[in-house]
């Protein structure tokens, strides 16, 4: 594309494009494009001027050539990505704030004093009435306070403070809508689906489709403990569906032929072929904004403590006002108590404490449903781990594939993959790349498959039942058999390894052994939580007790439980709670889900099973199990954070009220004064708290 280079320095360019100014669309398509290649480091786009500035390293041409090849045209950019882009909102309070500063001003230059004071009555109406409809919902508001101030204002001729007043509330107020926008905003393109890969069904069966490449009228295959991607209507299959993240529904809603599903939601059991209806995610992004400032979820009690201290401090700042006035007889006092009220400041810092702690969270990777869940984890003195792809490599890794039935390994293994391939979890995820990385293609070769969780999976080959999971579900309920002769391999099987049994037919077929070693960071990490004030520390597996001793042991973990069932872990979650602790629970497969739910918090691995990212509360990136230390310490500021912005806004605002009863201060320096303090306020509450 055709552009000037009007700024040049060492690593940095200002281009010009040839056009009078960019759409907001335009400057996000040009920005995410940018942003893609990694000696890129930084983008600054200018809208008005149609100017955009790189800070890249490495080589000049390089850089150079990556804007000649930039049309908006071939730059593909998701329409989910511009529909949760922040610029345009920016904009708009940037315009708003800024209009608002020169109309108040020049109206002082240009407009006649009596147009002036026209103009000012009129806008004190409109205060009047928000104060009057508080009273009338039978509350005392703070909007009952500033119409009071406002009034008393005029009704001593005092034109000038009544102006300053409203016009410092109209600032507030856009400041504070922004910032809490801002704040949700931030948070819910965090919290926006991310699903790359969809089962698309065609003529030739099922075929591992990207999600971007489904238009409309397209069938999908859904199956258990996966996010729907899409909107649409079910057109084969029957489930139950989790829909609390769009609908707010508590329990799970029966879907079969004809019924309606939402993007976003869990496929709780079941199957379902979904017909497409919608696939530009356009609402998504509102529905989740929707979500988060409505659930209730999003307020620590702290944080609602706040607001019903700040709304029940109101009648007092309103007796104070009167009875400064009874005492001294002077109007300007008494408006100086009223222009400083406590729960401006209250309701806006404390909020956005929250917010901006959870958007912090997330520049580490950890995603945060809401802020009731950053403080238990505050309080937090249990936490609970599950094994496999939590405290063991997010990957494991194939072994080694022994066959019991002279077929060979790898034609063992392509089966067992095209069984695996449909469900989301570690283990299955290891067969599935260890036939990848061999070569072995597995075209679809089974009847339909079925997920039976914690145990395995269920199916047929060539008219044969065949199963494949867990000791317990393939000898124990299915009554699988050795076949003649191979007892002794089976019997000295590799200890050191985890097992998982394929079988066909009610024999057994093969033993996969996956290699499954521990986190580098494991042990460190129980060492940091224990340091950090957590009593117990404890580990729950479905494997084997020879298993579960040695990791338990290399990670310093004192309590374990093996050979657990996923109601064996929500058990002891509903146990320990009533005992009086504050419980969390990590995980990152369906069979976590139970003990996700039951934890005062749940925390999911990022590239674990989507139902417990789902359910959970939080979600932690799967590189690094650092994230829980970097979670409590944040949690732990934030407290800390939120009682301060108490004492500050307590402190401050009554030495205003001082100084205005004692005459020190006039009504519009206390306003000035106060709206001030609680936007600087809210705008500290918006840094990070951890130190780079």
């Amino acid at each position: 594309m055709k552009y000037v280079i009007k700024h040049e320095n060492r690593n940095r360019i200002r281009f010009h494009f040839p056009m009078s100014r960019f759409s907001y669309k335009q400057a996000d398509i040009i920005e995410y494009y940018l942003l893609r290649f990694d000696e890129i480091r930084e983008v600054r786009i200018y809208e008005r001027t149609a100017d955009v500035v790189i800070i890249y390293h490495g080589d000049r041409n390089y850089a150079l050539k990556v804007i000649n090849d930039f049309s908006f045209e071939n730059s593909k950019v998701s329409e989910c990505e511009l529909e949760s882009s922040g610029r345009e909102l920016y904009a708009e309070y940037r315009e708003r704030i800024v209009t608002s500063i020169i109309l108040h001003y020049g109206k002082r230059l240009i407009v006649p004093l009596p147009i002036r004071r026209i103009w000012i009555l009129i806008k004190t109406a409109k205060y009047i009435m928000r104060g009057l409809k508080t009273l009338g919902k039978g509350g005392f508001k703070v909007e009952l306070l500033d119409s009071i101030a406002i009034s008393a204002a005029i009704a001593t001729n005092d034109y000038k403070t009544a102006s300053s007043v409203m016009f410092l509330l109209k600032i507030g107020d856009i400041l504070e809508e922004w910032t809490h926008k801002k704040s949700v905003d931030d948070l819910a393109r965090r919290m926006s689906l991310n699903i790359d890969k969809v089962w698309l069904v065609t003529d030739d069966g099922e075929v591992l489709t990207d999600s971007d490449k489904i238009d409309c009228g397209d069938k999908v295959v859904v199956r258990m403990g996966n996010i729907i991607p899409f909107d649409g209507k079910v057109c084969d299959g029957e489930a139950v569906v989790n829909q609390a993240s769009m609908t707010g529904e508590a329990e799970a809603v029966r879907k079969a032929f004809g019924s309606p599903v939402f993007a976003g939601t869990v496929l709780e059991e079941g199957e379902l072929t979904i017909e497409v209806s919608n696939v530009s995610g356009a609402g998504r992004f509102d529905k989740i904004v929707k979500m988060i400032e409505e659930s209730e979820k999003m307020k620590s009690s702290v944080e609602s403590k706040a607001e019903r201290l700040a709304d029940g401090l109101v009648p007092y700042t309103l007796a104070g006002a009167g009875l400064t006035y009874l005492l001294s007889r002077n109007v300007s006092k008494a408006v100086s108590v009223l222009m400083v009220d406590y729960s401006c400041a209250l309701k806006m810092a404390m909020p956005i404490s929250v917010l901006s702690a959870i958007k912090e969270a997330a520049d580490y990777g950890i995603t945060v449903k809401g802020g009731r869940f950053m403080e238990e984890v505050a309080v937090a003195d249990t936490i609970v781990f599950d094994k496999t792809g939590t405290l063991t490599m997010a990957s494991p890794m194939v072994a080694k594939v022994v066959s019991f039935n002279g077929e060979s390994e790898d034609e063992l293994l392509r089966q067992a993959a095209c069984l695996e391939e449909h469900f989301p979890h570690s283990v299955a995820k290891a067969v599935v790349d260890a036939a990848i990385r061999k070569g072995l293609s597995h075209e679809e070769m089974h009847s339909k498959v079925e997920y039976i969780v914690a145990h395995g999976i269920a199916s047929s080959i060539d008219g044969k039942k065949a199963v494949i999971g867990s000791y317990h579900f393939v000898f124990e309920d299915e009554k699988v058999v050795i076949p003649d002769g191979m007892q002794d391999i089976f019997d000295n099987l590799p200890a050191q390894y985890s097992h998982l049994y394929f079988a066909k037919g009610g024999k057994l077929c093969a033993c996969i052994l996956i290699e499954d070693p521990m986190r580098e960071e494991a042990l460190d990490v129980v060492t940091g939580l224990k340091d950090l004030g957590f009593k117990h520390v404890v580990m729950m597996t479905g494997d084997s007790e020879r298993t579960a001793a040695a990791i338990a042991s290399a990670a310093g973990i004192d309590e374990y439980y093996s050979e657990v069932l996923p109601e064996d872990k929500a058990s002891y979650v509903e146990k320990a709670k009533n005992e009086g602790r504050h419980v969390i629970m990590v995980g990152d497969g369906i069979n976590d889900s139970p003990a996700l739910s039951a934890a005062d918090v749940g925390i999911a691995i990022s590239d674990g099973a989507e139902i417990a990212r789902q359910i959970a509360d939080i979600t932690i990136s799967s590189s690094d199990l650092n994230s829980i230390i970097t979670l409590r310490e944040l949690s732990t500021l934030l407290m800390k954070r939120i009682r301060f912005n108490y004492r500050t806004i307590v402190g401050f605002n009554t030495a205003l009220i001082v100084l205005g009863v004692a005459g020190i201060i006039p009504p519009a320096t206390s306003a000035m004064l106060h709206n001030g303090s609680t936007v600087a306020l809210g705008l500290e509450s918006m840094t990070n708290m951890l130190p780079e």
